[in-house]
């Protein structure tokens, strides 16, 4: 019986507290169609850029925006948001079944279950100097047999 409460505390410890079981950082992913984009990302400090395919650390409680460029290429920009992960929401709320406050602050404040979307971030560059396709019209109705069409 002892055994069994020591596993259960040491099971409450690994789902409490975001911020340790997955860290204040993550992992973006960018890639392009072209590759060899330069991405400049933003709000996660000074500015870092990379070449297409690529990858950034950011920090989970950074705005985050993806400038891309390529010669040629219109510039595309992706703003990320942020939403509570799964893995995030669960560790956070392990802080309430340990007492842990501090460790909720800590959590809030750190972003630690938070996670950038989307991510991976992929973006198909569009030639410069090539429109979008215009939007279609719908089509008036035809008019019945021996119906006189109104204009």
């Amino acid at each position: 019986m002892l055994r069994l409460l020591g596993l259960l505390a040491v099971a409450g410890m690994l789902v409490g507290c975001a911020s340790a079981t997955r860290g204040w950082t993550e992992q973006i992913a960018v890639s392009s169609t072209p590759s060899g984009v330069v991405a400049t990302v933003a709000g996660n400090g000074d500015p870092i850029e990379c070449v297409t395919p690529c990858a950034v650390t950011v920090r989970r409680n950074s705005d985050i925006t993806i400038t891309m460029q390529k010669p040629g290429y219109e510039t595309e920009i992706v703003t990320l948001t942020k939403e509570i992960a799964a893995t995030g929401a669960a560790g956070f709320a392990g802080n309430l079944l340990l007492g842990g406050v501090p460790g909720m602050a800590v959590d809030a404040a750190s972003g630690a279950a938070l996670e950038h979307k989307p991510n991976p971030v992929i973006v198909t560059m569009r030639p410069r100097g090539v429109a979008a396709p215009a939007p279609r019209r719908p089509k008036p109705p035809r008019a019945a047999p021996g119906e006189v069409p109104q204009s």
